[in-house]
């Protein structure tokens, strides 16, 4: 029997197959992953640069070894130089190969807490494609200066050979560049890196500003982490953004900009990632009333986020609330097609026209996708896929991202089943997450974890606010039943 009485890698397996995904890899995936173990090391040939000289490191969450991205900056008569290298996944799966086919169908990385599946092998995705500390990588690099005012000039993408000098953590960095904890000892040990990474930081404040100008909405997400000891829950803490998860934010937004305007421009199809305007707009007008602010009877990001602002400015403590109240009305964001002279589709969230998916190919098909159409740029070829095929392959991303989230979701609340079955009982402050014709749902904030409200829904709606008391626990269903 699992320590916790209820086998949650099995449940998690289960959810997958439910939900449409393969989470085994074909024998062909074996084949194909070894003749990879015997190719020669990456060189600097044709139009590949050889950047690896640069102090280049990388920021992710604690657990994370699929690295995607690593950044560097350096300081011009512009403002500053910010490179953004992504690992080049394209070249070691080409399109149509085994590995690419199961990544294709797959479509994404799912974290259920208990066990991560993969959308690559993880000898791939974890080693010969991740950008390792130490370890010499093709990348493509995003490359642009950002100004004072937070503009973006200088843009250019193009393919190099480079080298993580330090794989670095968000709990680490942030705390220091917020000056309430000492440096890592990476960083504490190289006044280099210190000077690099507070350059960073420079440029992401620069272009966070930017970005609020231009409307784009800030939220403060707080998110699970399951405490897994010896496959053993031991319970559930919060993560919350910080300094340094809003660094890699700001580039990466930035970058996909890039990425986006750079295929435009070079006339060619591409996917595209878009939030629309939100369908419950008036449902977010009334939430702001309760404050006493008066949002437009349109959409507009701007208003919204100058609401938002206001709100974190004057209560910072129940701001996840509303951050969270308005994701869920916003509604989720979807892959499109975006063609030449094509009308370009907006993201709401970000307030912005020109927006892919291009920073995480090691964990994203659409990613890989872009990635193998900036490269056909770059090499002067043919695409490498017609508008019929990046239109199926989008539709297919959101069906599966979809049910990536719906996996994640169960599981989660399975493992807050498991975590919380000792505290039945005890009262809770909650928000209104969702309320459907199968019931009403709410979100504890301590510890973060959703359930559904079995007594006491009459009434309420999504933002409100609700003191609740846990009446049962089921990890095998992944219930938490609170009554109001």
């Amino acid at each position: 029997m699992p320590p916790n009485g209820f086998d949650l890698v099995a449940a998690a397996r289960q959810e997958m197959l439910d939900h449409g995904f393969h989470p085994d890899f074909a024998p062909s995936v074996g084949a194909q992953l070894a003749t990879l173990e015997t190719r020669a090391a990456p060189t600097p040939e044709g139009d590949v640069r050889d950047l690896r000289s640069l102090l280049w490191s990388s920021i992710d969450n604690d657990t994370s070894r699929d690295l995607d991205q690593a950044e560097v900056a350096e300081r011009v008569s512009g403002g500053i130089r910010l490179s953004i290298a992504i690992a080049d996944v394209d070249a070691d799966v080409p399109a149509g190969s085994p590995i690419d086919a199961h990544a294709a169908a797959q479509t994404t990385s799912v974290y259920t807490g208990i066990k991560t599946f993969p959308m690559l092998p993880e000898r791939l995705s974890t080693d010969l494609t991740s950008l390792n500390e130490g370890a010499d990588r093709l990348a493509v690099v995003i490359e642009m200066v950002v100004a004072a005012d937070g503009s973006i000039s200088s843009e250019s993408v193009y393919r190099a050979l480079v080298r993580n000098r330090a794989q670095l953590t968000y709990n680490g960095v942030g705390p220091w560049l917020e000056g309430t904890a000492p440096a890592p000892p990476k960083v504490g040990a190289s006044a280099a890196l210190q000077d690099q990474l507070k350059m960073q930081d420079e440029a992401s404040r620069m272009l966070l500003e930017e970005r609020s100008r231009m409307g784009a909405l800030t939220f403060d997400r707080v998110e699970a982490e399951a405490v897994i000891s010896d496959g053993k829950v031991e319970g559930i803490n919060t993560r919350k953004k910080n300094r340094a998860t809003e660094l890699i934010e700001n580039f990466m937004v930035a970058a996909n900009g890039v990425m986006a305007r750079t295929l435009m421009h070079a006339n060619v199809s591409s996917i595209r990632r878009v939030v629309k305007a939100p369908e419950r707009w008036q449902r977010i007008v009334e939430l702001a009333a309760r404050y006493g602010e008066k949002l437009p009877t349109e959409p507009d990001s701007g208003a919204l986020n100058l609401f938002l602002q206001k709100r974190k400015h004057e209560d910072e403590v129940h701001y996840a609330d509303l951050s969270l109240s308005v994701i869920k009305l916003m509604g989720p964001g979807e892959y499109v097609l975006a063609r030449p002279g094509d009308n370009d589709p907006a993201h709401f969230a970000l307030a912005a026209h020109d927006y892919t998916h291009s920073t995480a190919p090691n964990r994203r098909f659409a990613d890989t996708v872009t990635q193998r159409l900036i490269k056909s740029v770059l090499a002067r070829q043919p695409q490498p896929y017609a508008d019929a095929e990046l239109d199926s392959i989008a539709s297919n991303c959101t069906l599966k991202e979809d049910a990536a989230r719906k996996v994640e979701r169960a599981m989660n609340k399975r493992i807050a089943a498991v975590a919380l079955q000792h505290r039945i009982g005890e009262t809770f402050s909650a928000v209104v997450t969702g309320v459907t014709p199968k019931g009403v749902f709410v979100r504890v904030l301590g510890p973060p974890a959703e359930g559904i409200l079995v007594r006491g829904q009459q009434g309420v709606d999504v933002g409100d606010q609700l003191k609740v008391t846990l009446v049962s626990t089921d990890p095998r269903r992944g219930y938490l039943d609170f009554a109001r």
